[in-house]
């Protein structure tokens, strides 16, 4: 039984990375999708497609071996714009290297494009 989407995606992508493989097949969810959206306008994914199998169905994944870590941040945390760099240096490895995907209500986005929009919202996962 799963009980956090976004994480059991975000492991099998690891996973199939580090084991080396071409394809994920990963959990289909909206907030799924939209992490694969950002994870691909990025460049660390290839394509990915929706796949039905009669229940919430499956999104399977291309990959490109540019993916060193992923995963979900649990708690959930709230950020303001200006606490941003915090949770950069906390998650990320360097500095302009890596992603935070944040929820906010003008949607999910980058760190980067939260920063330029300047929208604080809910730290979903990171990516480098």
């Amino acid at each position: 039984m799963r009980h956090d989407i976004v994480a059991d995606a975000l492991s099998a992508i690891k996973n199939a990375e580090s084991a080396g493989k071409h394809e994920a097949t990963v959990p289909a969810s909206n907030t799924v999708k939209e992490i694969l959206r950002i994870a691909q306008e990025s460049g660390y994914i290839g394509k990915y497609e929706f796949i039905d199998d009669g229940k919430s169905g499956q999104l399977k994944v291309t990959l490109q071996g540019k993916i060193t870590d992923c995963g979900a941040i649990k708690p959930r945390y709230t950020t303001k714009v200006s606490e941003l760099p915090k949770w950069e240096t906390r998650y990320l490895p360097a500095r302009n290297f890596g992603i935070l995907m944040v929820s906010t209500s003008q949607g999910m986005m980058a760190h980067k494009d939260a920063k330029e929009k300047e929208a604080g919202g809910t730290l979903i996962s990171y990516m480098y």
